[in-house]
């Protein structure tokens, strides 16, 4: 491969080589020099950046921040022999070279001996893979080794506890005991606060990598095992580093750990069996308080130090995923959860999923520090939610009222024996959760069945509105209360099964705990919501929603050298601007929007406004049906002529699309409605004359996805039918031209779901999804976007911004409604950018993408269209009618097949 495909100039002119695996295109030479250029900025930078699925996203992102990596690590080998020399100013020469070149052969060795043991580590990992092709893969809890253990009650009584003992929310080992923390520290786990000078040189810059889901995660290391890097080692340090350099098969290999709860890592069989990854975390705990009669034989300590240095090697060595760190542990004998924080120290990229990194009490818990250090955010179209997600918290009446039953078990069978404080404390948990249950038992009875409820008011009851939330807080967390009355009541629930006293292991004082948290978050930055629930038995809930990310994310980005949001479906970019990173100016955020690899001639991108030609802009404001134009608006989508026009428009595409359609509602709702149109007699139809959906089903087979439904399923059939790999294919599917799938925008298919080549030729969408602004949670987010715009205005006015006195006070309030309804029409373009990203999945794919909906053809909304759609549009196609849409699809489908 010539040298040239994989370098790059980044914005200086500096030729980079990105060490790509394969010859880049030109999409993701750019994608990569916009990734290497904000690193290279330097501290408070951020990146925006889309590149369509298909593009090579995550190896571009590999390449481009382990190149820069690499040759940061470089510069700071070279800038440290440059201080030294300037240190010795007037020094005599041969003092001088003396001196650093026995600087450079302590770094050289350094790196060698290091790069020596993993190479060694590497050998015998490759070794035993040749003996066993087969990967060993985690083992699922429910599936491991269920060891009875059989505790007595005391393990059940609160320890004393003293407010004076709590260790403070600031120190990441707070959860340990004061034995257990000193042991870590010990044996080089967590973070400890008197961490001197050198010891936090060691720790060198490292690329934190957060993704969705644990599968996006494991393809990403799949990714990362591609690429080779060349040493972080200048080649002029010593000779044997050159030499290395030169001719070692690997280069230096890339030191990776990845991050994972608990759940999916704890090797205990007897903690691992509780399912929940509460009940988890705080069995694991209590496993380490001195007074525990049973100790977890697998967390990392003195008998056991050999074996955990060794995880540590070998994961740094094997780029290993959660399956292999859990393996990893169990034939060790040492817990992969604790151990791996040995590792953190030394590795260059450590990968996470999105909880563990949004969280700074998961980050603080692990011993993440992101001071200085780079964080790769990928699929981040969805970043905004994730933060709210990761701060929601919400509890029913019923898990209130199961607290309340399994609090009164505990205090009945325990009371008498807890002293001091802890009487005090549970007391004051009792008191909540009788408040909570009165405030909603009264809200069941009275108010409505959905709305916002001031926080200040649901304390009010028995006097808990004078309790310390944040104490009582601290006091749940560190006593463990809820893992001991709930562990209890478990105990007994087993113990006396033929009881009519029936309690539940439900963890409801987790619930609890997590919903008190919520209520101390800032009140302006959030919203609680009362929400009555389907019965019977009758039921309310009450729920914390996050209006806003600003301040929740401010903590990342304002420690981390860089802050790259990376995904697929980026556009449209402003809402991120406003909501994550409102106090940054433009030269701050680098935007990028990619196009794709596939040639023009592979995309044919289609707005159906009408039926017949030149009618959607004239007849907008008209009978949809009468004129037929297509709006999908909330006022108009009921319409059963312009339902039924949609259903012949379907047929029409069926026809001249081979293989696959796939289509996106609205909603399960709207999807519902249309169907049932379909498949009512045409009232113009004679007797016996066939349905709409008869019709369909002529023409391919036909599948629709439902709500609660198994999408697996869905998608396993609607694929047989298409490939013709067995299965049941739906109706007619012998005569069937391929499959017709009915989704939803926001629903299963439309996230994650890959409709390459045959199984998605044309993605038809139907109508804006706008989410519904009646909702109490919408109401909430529009009212604060606009009201916290306003003050943002108002308070500190800008040269660009509104004028003052009355004028400008009426222009504040105009942008700041703007900035709300954009907001709003964001989030739906979002939906439909994602639902359009099913298709076009590689090089050599195509299809058809065909927009139903005069709204479509607006400047407005196609802006917000990733540019590579944008750039295969079909102009004025929103003027051409069903006949130009048939005109389009026929040549295009023609010529593809002409090609093959």
């Amino acid at each position: 491969m010539a040298p040239d495909q994989l370098t790059s100039l980044t914005s200086d002119n500096e030729i980079i080589n990105f060490h790509h695996p394969f010859t880049p295109y030109d999409v993701q030479l750019q994608f990569m020099r916009a990734v290497y250029d904000v690193l290279q900025r330097g501290e408070g930078q951020v990146g925006i950046l889309e590149s369509p699925t298909g593009t090579g996203k995550s190896l571009s992102l590999i390449c481009s921040a382990l190149s820069w990596l690499r040759n940061y690590k470089k510069e700071q080998y070279e800038i440290s022999i440059n201080t030294s020399k300037a240190g010795m100013e007037g020094e005599p020469d041969w003092i001088i070279e003396h001196t650093l070149r026995r600087k450079r052969d302590e770094l050289a060795t350094r790196w060698e001996e290091r790069e020596a043991r993993l190479a060694r580590i590497r050998a015998k990992e490759k070794s035993m893979e040749q003996r066993s092709n087969k990967r060993r893969r985690i083992e699922e809890p429910t599936s491991r080794t269920k060891d009875a253990t059989t505790d007595e009650e005391a393990e059940f009584l609160l320890d004393d506890w003293n407010e004076d003992d709590e260790v403070g929310d600031d120190d990441p080992m707070s959860m340990f005991s004061k034995e257990t923390r000193a042991l870590m520290e010990k044996v080089g786990l967590g973070v400890s606060k008197k961490e001197d000078e050198e010891e936090e040189q060691d720790d060198e810059l490292k690329v934190f990598y957060t993704s969705r889901t644990h599968s996006q995660l494991s393809q990403f290391i799949s990714e990362l095992r591609r690429p080779v890097f060349p040493p972080s080692m200048p080649p002029n340090m010593a000779d044997s580093t050159r030499e290395e350099a030169k001719t070692g098969p690997h280069g230096e290999g890339v030191k990776h750990i990845p991050l994972s709860s608990r759940q999916r890592l704890c090797v205990n069989p007897s903690v691992a069996r509780l399912g929940s990854l509460s009940a988890i975390n705080d069995r694991c705990t209590e496993l380490q308080q001195p007074k525990s009669k049973d100790k977890c034989p697998f967390v990392p300590k003195s008998d056991n130090l050999s074996n955990t240095h060794q995880f540590r090697d070998t994961a740094l060595a094997t780029l290993p995923d959660i399956e292999d760190m859990f393996q990893l542990g169990k034939s060790l004998q040492v817990c992969p959860y604790y151990a791996s924080r040995t590792a953190i120290p030394g590795a260059e990229i450590i990968t996470l999923p999105y909880p563990l990194l949004l969280q700074k009490s998961a980050r603080d818990a692990l011993g993440i520090k992101l001071e200085g250090n780079i964080v790769i955010i990928d699929e981040a179209h969805n970043i905004m939610d994730a933060v709210a997600n990761v701060h929601a918290a919400d509890i029913r009446l019923s898990e209130l009222r199961k607290a309340r039953q399994i609090l009164g078990i505990y205090v009945k069978r325990f009371g008498k024996k807890l002293k001091g404080e802890n009487r005090v404390m549970v007391a004051q948990v009792v008191r909540v959760v009788d408040a909570l249950s009165e405030w909603l038992d009264g809200a069941l009875k009275v108010k409505g069945d959905r709305g916002i409820t001031d926080p200040n008011t649901l304390l009010k009851g028995r006097g808990a509105d004078q309790v310390n939330l944040y104490k009582l807080i601290g006091y749940i967390r560190e006593s463990k209360l809820a893992y001991k009355v709930e562990g209890y009541a478990s105990h007994i629930e087993e113990s006396e099964a033929s009881s009519t006293h029936k309690t539940s292991s439900t963890p409801v004082l987790h619930t609890l705990q997590s919903f008190l948290a919520a209520l101390t978050n800032l009140s302006s930055e959030g919203r609680v919501f009362y929400e009555r629930l389907p019965g019977p038995p009758s039921d309310i809930k009450l729920s914390y929603l996050l209006l806003s990310p600003t301040h929740a994310f401010s903590s990342i980005a304002a420690s981390a050298r860089a802050v790259i949001l990376a995904g697929g479906t980026m556009s449209p970019f402003d809402d991120y601007k406003a909501h994550l990173f409102p106090y940054l100016g433009v030269d701050k955020i680098t935007t990028l929007s990619c196009g794709h690899v596939i040639p023009s001639s592979n995309l044919c991108v289609w707005t159906l406004a009408s039926m017949r030609p030149n009618t959607a802009k004239t007849n907008a404001a008209g009978d949809s049906a009468s004129s037929g134009v297509f709006e999908f608006s909330f006022q108009k989508r009921s319409n059963k002529g312009m339902i039924r026009q949609l259903g012949v428009a379907m047929l029409n595409i069926c026809s001249a699309v081979p293989d696959g359609v796939v289509v996106f509602f609205p909603s399960y709702g709207y999807l519902d409605e249309v169907v049932a149109t379909w498949e009512a007699p045409d009232p113009a139809g004679g007797p016996g004359a066939k349905t709409l959906w008869d019709r369909l089903e002529s023409k391919k087979a036909v599948f629709r996805e439902t709500k609660g439904g198994s999408s697996e399923e869905v998608l396993q059939e609607y694929s047989a039918a298409i490939l013709g790999e067995g299965g049941a294919g739906g109706s007619n599917t012998s005569s069937a031209r391929g499959a017709l799938l009915l989704s939803v925008v926001g629903g299963k298919m439309s996230e994650g779901i890959n409709f390459s080549d045959r199984l998605g030729r044309c993605v038809v969408i139907i109508g804006l999804p706008y989410p519904n602004i009646n909702s109490p949670e919408w109401k909430a987010r529009l009212e604060y976007i606009e009201s916290s715009t306003l003050a943002r205005l108002t308070s500190s006015p800008t040269t660009d911004g509104p004028p003052a006195g009355r004028e400008g006070a009426a222009a504040a309030a105009a942008a700041a409604k703007q900035a709300a309804r954009d907001f709003y029409e964001n989030a739906c373009m979002r939906a439909v950018n994602q639902s359009i990203g099913r298709a076009i999945r590689h090089q050599n794919d195509y299809a058809a993408i065909v927009l139903v909906d005069r709204r479509f053809g607006t400047e407005r909304i196609q802006g917000k269209l990733p540019g590579w759609i944008r750039g295969g549009m079909a102009q004025g196609s929103e003027e051409k009618g069903l006949q130009g849409l048939m005109g389009a699809l026929s040549g295009f489908f023609r010529g593809k097949k002409e090609q093959l």
